[in-house]
């Protein structure tokens, strides 16, 4: 917690975002229980928003969320069958990542052509692939 406290006097008068994240869950070593009491911990030393990446359940993101209220809670979110962008606005999360979710869909995509190029020797796996137009949609100003 002194290395949060220390951090947000250093930002004092910025508009810097300081986040405590608890990634003990991540690595298997900690239970909500500690998580949350990590996260308020993070919270009275100072940090603006909290995150607890791995919860991908509605009970424990929404007892995390509830633990350290008013404070913004992180969610992360990032596959299929999990949780909705509507379950953690219904939650009360505040801000939602995807970790590496959009990489690794990216990768896939790019394994599944491959293959296909080195088995098959065609290319209608890049049927899938984004057009040189909707990219620029997307990207431009």
């Amino acid at each position: 917690m002194e290395r949060i406290h220390a951090v947000r006097e250093a930002l004092h008068g910025t508009n810097v975002l300081l986040v405590g994240r608890a990634e003990g869950f991540l690595v298997g070593r900690e239970k909500i229980d500690n998580v949350i009491k990590r996260l308020i911990a993070y919270s009275e030393a100072g940090a603006d928003c909290l995150y607890a990446p791995g919860f991908k359940d509605r009970d424990s993101n929404k007892a995390i969320i509830e633990a350290v209220a008013p404070k913004p809670v992180n969610v992360l979110i990032g596959g299929p069958g999990g949780l909705t962008m509507r379950d953690a606005a219904e939650l009360g999360a505040r801000r939602v990542s995807v970790g590496g979710a959009f990489a690794r869909a990216g990768w896939g995509g790019f394994i599944r052509s491959a293959k296909e190029l080195m088995e098959k020797g065609t290319f209608d796996e890049l049927a899938h692939a984004a057009s040189y137009a909707e990219l620029q949609k997307l990207f431009s100003p």
